[in-house]
């Protein structure tokens, strides 16, 4: 016996159904919802569009590397994965593709 609450009163409290756990089931659909709309589904479409600046990237391209470098693309490798790039006349660097983060605008070097 406790000393706070009675055995008579606990046990006629209500609050506990002995029916099917649909809530549970609907509480689990709710959050599988939440989890695809606001992680799954935006990170998905980022990836597809970083997807589609890698493969459209061509020879004349200004790029800006995730690592802050900007500069001119003048080689492409279509079966490899690094193209050069050249940050002026002298320099030229090779890059992954999938180290691009953005392409520039035609101009943008000379503006900088």
């Amino acid at each position: 016996m406790s000393f706070f609450i009675s055995n008579a009163h606990a046990q006629a409290a209500g609050g506990v159904s002995d029916g099917p756990g649909y809530e549970m089931l609907i509480m689990l659909a709710v959050f599988g919802l939440i989890f695809y709309f606001l992680l799954y589904r935006p990170q998905a479409k980022r990836v597809k569009e970083h997807k589609n600046l890698i493969s459209s990237i061509g020879k004349g391209d200004e790029v800006l590397t995730q690592g802050g470098i900007v500069g001119k693309v003048t080689k492409v490798a279509d079966d490899k994965d690094f193209i050069e790039i050249s940050l002026n006349e002298a320099n030229q660097i090779v890059v992954q593709k999938s180290a691009i983060s953005a392409v520039l605008p035609k101009g943008t070097m000379k503006s900088i």
